[in-house]
This record gives C-alpha cells, sequence and structure tokens, in this order.
C-alpha cells in the first residue's frame, strides 16, 4: 500500500467521525421481540416499521434476526411502531416518544395473531438493500436477482459483489482464485474434485443466499487466502405445507425442473430440494505460440471446439425436530450425480518460422464419457439456552465421492502435399478413477459474558482420503493396446486437519469488537504406488483474527478487520498426472508444492440511506510463498503448466459497493473493485517479478416497466491483469433479464440473456525464456433461458423478507 495514501484515508475517516458523532446526541432505540401468539415460536424475518405520528409517514425500519429480536435508531419525536409478517395480523402500537430522557423505548414481547386467510403482499419498505452487513460477513439475496432466474449455482455467483466466475467456471474473490467455497457453512462434495466449477452442476434455484466473508474470523477454517463464499441451500421451518416448482427451457439446450418442499407439523418440519437438469454447453477457443526448439524457432497455432452435455441431478432432504423453539436436530442427505459425455476438436497447424506457411496439420478428437456420483450425510445439534447468546451445537457429517473418466484420444496428421505423418497417429485411451472420503466433526459452545460479552469456542476434526487411479494406453501397429510411459500410477492422498479455536466479543451501544485466535495440526501425506514415493507433511500454526465494528449516526458503521489466512496444496494441486486431451498443453500438479500464508488487513464503512447503501472496503494482503500456474516448454515445443511456489505477493485495493433506488420504477446497482499487486517470482526466474494494476466494475439496473413486469440491464468489465508470465486481456459481458408476475401473483416467468453479444471470452498471454503465447477460450457461448417459478402457501413477500437476513440476524 502506497504510504502517501494512508494520512489521507485516515484524515478523512477522522473529519468524518467526528462530524457524525456531533449528530449523536439526537437520536434513540427502539427494540422488541416478535413471536407466535398461540405457539411462542420466534418469528424470524418479521418486519417492524417505524411511522411518524402525526403524518402516519414511514420513518425507517428493520427486520428481525433468527431470535425474534430486532431494534432501530431514529431522531427523537413521536412515533408509532408496526410489526408484519406473512401469514399473521399487522399489530400497531400506540403513539410514543423517543427524547434525551428517555433515548430508549422496548416494545417488549409481541405476540403476532395468525391470519384467518394468506395476507397479500407486504410492502417492506423498511428493505434497505440485497445485502446486509453482519459483524465479519456480507449476506446477499440472491432470488431478487433476475439474472439468476434458470442458471447455475456458477452462474449466480457471477452476480454477486466481489465475485467474478472466468468463462471455465474458475471462482475468484476480489480478482484472486485462491477461496474457500463451502455450502451451508461446511466443505461439500459439490466443491470437491472440480472446485469452483463443480457449481455449474447445482441447479441456482436450490440457492436461498450467498454470504461473502472476505476477512473470516477464527470461528472458519483457516483455509481461503481471499475468504470464505458460503452458500446457504433453501429450507423453511413454517408450519403447514408449502414451497415452489420452477421450470427451465433454454438455448443453447438447458431443460431443467426445480422443486423445494417443506412440512412442518408442531414439532418435526420434513424438507426437500431436488433438481434435475439437462444442458449442452458448446465452447471455443484457440492459441498460437512461438518457441526455441532445440536452437531453432518452431511456431504452431491452434483452435478448438468442444461441447460438453450433461444430465445433472441434485436432491437433499432431511428433518428438523424441534424438542423446543431452542433445542432443534436436523438429520440431512444430500445426493448428486452428474453423467456427462464430452466432444473436444482440436487443429494443430505447424508454420513455417520464415513465411508462417502450414507445413503439417495435425487433428485430435477427444470423446469422454464421466460419471460423478457423490452422497453428504450430516447430523446437527443446536441447542440455545434461557440466557441470550447462550448456546451450543454439533455436525457430524460423512462425504462419500466418486468419479470415472473413459476417454478416448484419436489423432491423425498430414503434410503440405497430402501426405500422412504417421509418427503423430495414435489412438490412446485414459481410464481415471477418483475417490473422496471425508468424516467432519465439529462442536462449537458460546457462552455469554456481561450484557452484551459473549465467549466462543470450538473444535473442529477433518479425516479426508482421496485416491486417484490413473493409467493412458495405446494401440501399437500390431493392434495391441500398451501402457503409455510415465502415465499409470495410483495417487493416494491422506489428509487429517484438527483445529481449536476461542473468540471473545462485546459491544457497546456503538462499539463491536471480537477477537480470535485458532489453532490447526495438519498432516498430509501423499503416495505413489508405482514408484513408492512417499511424501509426508505435518506442521502446526496459529491463525489470529480481530473485527472491530463502531455504529456511527445516521445510519452509518465502520469496520476494521484482521486475521492470518492458509492455503494448503490440495489434491489436485500435488497429484502429479497431467491432463491429456491437449496432446502438447499438459496440465498437472506438483508433489513438493508448499503451503502459502497470508495476512489479511480491511477497513470497512457501510452508509444506510433512505434510497439504499454505500459500501467502501480498503483492504491489504501480504502473502508468502504465493501459489501460482508456471508454464514450461521442453525441447520439443510442448508445454506443461503446473502449480509451483512464488516468493510471495503483496497487493492492495479499494471495493465499492452501491445500492440506490433513483426512483420507484429505476434501482440501481453498483460494484468497482480496484487492486494492485507486486508480484514476486524471481526464485524461479527474473521475469516473474511484476506489478499490476486492475479493476474490474459491475452495473445493474432494474426498471419496473409496469405492474409486476420488471427489466434488468446488468453490464460487467474487468480490465486486464498481469500475472506472473504474461497478461489475462480485458473480459466485457452484458445480461439481459425480464420478469412478470403470473397466476394472481403465485407465479413468476423469467426470460434472461447471460452474455447478449457473446464477447465473454477468457484473453491471455504467457511468456517464458524460451516460449511466447496467446490464446482465447470461451466455456460457453450466450445462453437464453425461459423460467416459471409457481409458488404454493407462500407469499410473495416472504421470499421478499425471508431470504435478506443472515442467521446473525
Amino acid at each position: 500500500m502506497k504510504k502517501s495514501l494512508l494520512p489521507l484515508y485516515f484524515s478523512i475517516l477522522f473529519v468524518f467521525c467526528f462530524y457524525t458523532n456531533t449528530q449523536a446526541q439526537s437520536k434513540g432505540t427502539i427494540k422488541a421481540k416478535i413471536i407466535d401468539a398461540k405457539t411462542d415460536e420466534l418469528l424470524s424475518f418479521a418486519s417492524l416499521k417505524i411511522l411518524q405520528a402525526s403524518e402516519n409517514k414511514l420513518v425507517t425500519g428493520n427486520i428481525a434476526n433468527e431470535k425474534g429480536e430486532v431494534s432501530v435508531n431514529v431522531n427523537f419525536g413521536k412515533y408509532i411502531a408496526e410489526i408484519e409478517f406473512m401469514g399473521y395480523k399487522n399489530f400497531k402500537t400506540a403513539e410514543f416518544s423517543l427524547s434525551k430522557e428517555q433515548n430508549t423505548v422496548d416494545l417488549g414481547t409481541i405476540k403476532l395473531e395468525v391470519s384467518s386467510s394468506t395476507l397479500a403482499e407486504v410492502e417492506v419498505r423498511a428493505e434497505k438493500s440485497t445485502m446486509v452487513l453482519a459483524l465479519d460477513k456480507k449476506i446477499f439475496n440472491v432470488g431478487k436477482d433476475l439474472a439468476n432466474a434458470g442458471g447455475s449455482a456458477s452462474d449466480l455467483l457471477t452476480n454477486i459483489p466481489s465475485i467474478s466466475v472466468d468463462p471455465d467456471g474458475g471462482v475468484k474473490l476480489r480478482g484472486s482464485d485462491n477461496v474457500r467455497i463451502l455450502i451451508d457453512g461446511k466443505p461439500s462434495g459439490l466443491v470437491s474434485f472440480k472446485g469452483g466449477a463443480g457449481l455449474q452442476q447445482l441447479q441456482g434455484n436450490m440457492v436461498e443466499r450467498v454470504e461473502i466473508i472476505t476477512n473470516p474470523s477464527a470461528r472458519y477454517e483457516a483455509e481461503g487466502m481471499a475468504g470464505i463464499i458460503n452458500i446457504i441451500l433453501k429450507k423453511d421451518q413454517r408450519q403447514g405445507f408449502n414451497g415452489s416448482l420452477e421450470l427451465i427451457t433454454g438455448f443453447p439446450t438447458n431443460y431443467g425442473i426445480g422443486g423445494n418442499l417443506n412440512y412442518r407439523h408442531k414439532k418435526v418440519n420434513f424438507f426437500i430440494n431436488y433438481g434435475l437438469s439437462y444442458r449442452k454447453s458448446p465452447g471455443k477457443g484457440n492459441s498460437y505460440q512461438e518457441a526455441i526448439v532445440n536452437g531453432q524457432k518452431a511456431i504452431y497455432d491452434q483452435s478448438s471446439e468442444n461441447e460438453v452435455s450433461g444430465l445433472n441431478n441434485n436432491v437433499r432432504g432431511g428433518l428438523d425436530y424441534f424438542f423446543s423453539d431452542k433445542s432443534i436436530l436436523t438429520a440431512s442427505y444430500l445426493f448428486k450425480r452428474s453423467d456427462a459425455h464430452r466432444n473436444l476438436d482440436i487443429v494443430y497447424h505447424d508454420l513455417v518460422p520464415t513465411d508462417k506457411s502450414i507445413f503439417r496439420t495435425t487433428f485430435r478428437n477427444q470423446t469422454e464419457d464421466e460419471q460423478e456420483p457423490n452422497s453428504e450425510y450430516a447430523l446437527s445439534y443446536k441447542k440455545d439456552f434461557t440466557k441470550k447468546n447462550h448456546s451450543l451445537s454439533a455436525d457430524v457429517r460423512f462425504l462419500d465421492n466418486w468419479e470415472r473418466s473413459n476417454q478416448v484420444f484419436t489423432q491423425s496428421a498430414i503434410f503440405k502435399d497430402g501426405s500422412a505423418d504417421k509418427a503423430n497417429t495414435s489412438l490412446q485411451n485414459s481410464l481415471n478413477d477418483e475417490y473422496e472420503k471425508q468424516w467432519l466433526v465439529q462442536v462449537d459452545y458460546v457462552q455469554p459474558i456481561g450484557k452484551e460479552g459473549k465467549f466462543e469456542t470450538g473444535v473442529r476434526s477433518s479425516f479426508r482420503d482421496m485416491v486417484n487411479d490413473y493409467i493412458v494406453t495405446q494401440r501399437n501397429e500390431s493392434g495391441q493396446w500398451e501402457v503409455v510411459q510415465g502415465l499409470k500410477n495410483y495417487f493416494i492422498y491422506n489428509e487429517n486437519i484438527n483445529a481449536w479455536y476461542g473468540i471473545l466479543g462485546n459491544k457497546t451501544k456503538k462499539f463491536s469488537y471480537q477477537a480470535g485466535l485458532r489453532a490447526e495440526w495438519t498432516d498430509v501425506k501423499t503416495t505413489l504406488r508405482e514408484t513408492n514415493e512417499v511424501n509426508p507433511r505435518k506442521y502446526a500454526d496459529l491463525f489470529p483474527s480481530v473485527h472491530f465494528t463502531y455504529n456511527l449516526p445516521k445510519e452509518n458503521a465502520l469496520q476494521l478487520s484482521y486475521s492470518r489466512r492458509v492455503r494448503r496444496p490440495f489434491y489436485n494441486d500435488l497429484s502429479p498426472f497431467f491432463s491429456f486431451p491437449d496432446s502438447r498443453n499438459f496440465f498437472g500438479g506438483n508433489p513438493d508444492l508448499n503451503p502459502e500464508f497470508s495476512n489479511v488487513f480491511e477497513l470497512g464503512h457501510i452508509k444506510y440511506f433512505e434510497k439504499g447503501s454505500v459500501t467502501s472496503s480498503l483492504f491489504y494482503r501480504d502473502t508468502q510463498g504465493k501459489i501460482d500456474r508456471i508454464r514450461r516448454v521442453d525441447s520439443t515445443g510442448f508445454s506443461r503448466t503446473r502449480p509451483e511456489n512464488l516468493n510471495g505477493e503483496k497487493s492492495f485495493g479499494l471495493e465499492l459497493t452501491s445500492q440506490y433506488n433513483l426512483y420507484k420504477w429505476w434501482k440501481l446497482d453498483f460494484n468497482f473493485n480496484f487492486f494492485q499487486a507486486d508480484i514476486d517470482g524471481s526464485n524461479i526466474s527474473e521475469l516473474y517479478k511484476r506489478k499490476t494494476v486492475s479493476w474490474f466494475v459491475r452495473q445493474t439496473s432494474r426498471f419496473t416497466i409496469a405492474k409486476s413486469f420488471d427489466l434488468q440491464v446488468r453490464g460487467n468489465y474487468e480490465a486486464p491483469q498481469k500475472t506472473a508470465q504474461g497478461e489475462r486481456l480485458a473480459l466485457y459481458y452484458v445480461d439481459l433479464s425480464m420478469s412478470k408476475e403470473v397466476f394472481g401473483g403465485k407465479g413468476t416467468l423469467n426470460f434472461n440473456i447471460t452474455d447478449l453479444f457473446n464477447t465473454r471470452k477468457m484473453r491471455y498471454t504467457t511468456q517464458g525464456d524460451t516460449f511466447y503465447s496467446e490464446g482465447m477460450s470461451q466455456f460457453r457461448i450466450r445462453q437464453i433461458n425461459l423460467t416459471l417459478n409457481y409458488r404454493f402457501n407462500q407469499s410473495k413477500s416472504a421470499k421478499k423478507v425471508k431470504s435478506l437476513v443472515s442467521d446473525e440476524g
């Protein structure tokens, strides 16, 4: 971070804080707790509206947290409070006053009575944005975004501020691909073998909200340098039967059906989510390379076209048993199966260096059939004691994942005169079986201290065993299949991680803090059975974290945080096997890779106002042993890319996010992210010591054209970004969406076009001591979807209110 910027930034903050503090003396607090009048059930997500007594005009409002508690800050004056919740009768208080003498009004426990008929849509004007800021995370409602309809979970992430998804499905947070992705707060088989790209197989209609944790506290595992993306799947706990059904059709081929069902009777709540989809994803790419091979210049270019068709099944079901409203046992099961077929055609043109004419053309075809069934079993228990913030929770889960890939590669080549190049003609077969079994056990305990303080502690153990059984064979001249030398092995990955953490937190009227420490003991061993290569790693590390929040007058808040993070080499990073679809460019792992560590600092500010909100974050990250993918070209002109440890990277950036209702019919969302990084890869080559300045911007406009009819336009631009070996060029695209309420408000018809102008293409350059290359890839072309969502026993307001709020309120 440039030192000259720090005094200016903090001076501005000081002046701002001084000014806003002078306004603090004229504000008070209104709070309440909201429950069901008959069952005493806590009514999470009920809305509190504060009306000016003289004009009955809305002043402000808020939404209750999971404990049914809600509070707002408002200027001194005379008010009336109104409480609303879907399916219940509205409740209005008598007039009351806030003054210097009485700056807190506690409305007590408010009991709402069930309405005899389902309420019409409740206009929750207290809703300030689709984002809620908690002490250590930001929560985004994904259901309100029209562009999400009909897409996958990967598509949802492209519409979340701070997140970018490249055309190949890789997920980045603030420009870094070193991000931890969780499902319902835990690791999941959905993002096991394929990482973030595995989210392309999860239908978006199963997702309720996304939590972005850019600087995680000690309660979270230390994995993930850039932070954590936590995807929360849908589940309801209201009495009776309710749910939704979604139908999808699209071009290129995208057919799907999804459903979310809940039934609660007294103490038992059953829930099930199901998604079935069939997609065809065409893509294309090209590349060009110049290299020095045996002292001579060698040039080739290549082009490729591929199509992946896949049938994906996702089902998640389970039940909650309420021993009481403060004691819940949950058992659930998640099953995902993906059956995919891939066809890839690559054409290589070898060129004469002097005039770049073609002297040889090589054709390569890959066909692949892949099966991937994954299962996850979970048993969770949570108990809230009588005293506020006093709780105990425990979670046990088992992941059982498997993937089989059968690939056939056919290659032939001809010279310029049309004669066959037999040396480059082959028929090969690759069989690859991968297995993963993982046990996760976690216990967390929260003990209140004093009026607002609390101490948290917990333990976590993870035991993971993974196997990759890999073999490539080639048919010889006599028709027999022979193992290709060096391409047969059995890779075993054993990982055991045990952790303990402790957090102490407290808050006053304006100030909140939490300080934590996490200890993790790691035991990793990799084994190559065929060559008897064993690589054990054992190490212990401490990961401190600190978070401060200061609530300023006029709906402002400041946050300051620090954490230490780690990126451990994962299974795919360590596996030495190289991918085989491209016979000239290979990608694999590095068994000698070491973990990287980062110290992360962040200063943030949020301002709520009547028509929207603005958040800003200044962040700095110092990484040691940075893991990056390095490409090398050998004496044949072929490349091998694998992860390696660089000396490190220092980066800082500024992020701005705003949401503003310009008019009743026009809502604006804006996200801007600027960052600078100093990359030090001089331990490999002086060429890999680079400095990059980059940014990306996203702007969304949502228009209410007529009653129950909305139009949404989103523009995305990612500026060029230098890497250790080259540069990722600019990426830009536009999405268009429309939504219409149907069936009397019980259904929604969505039409969207992602990548309207078909420009979402990854373009790059890479260079080393002996080569230069450039290329383009487009994983998925423009997509058009039509989606129908039908809700039963749900009002639109239920979804609107419920999905806004995090577990912490």
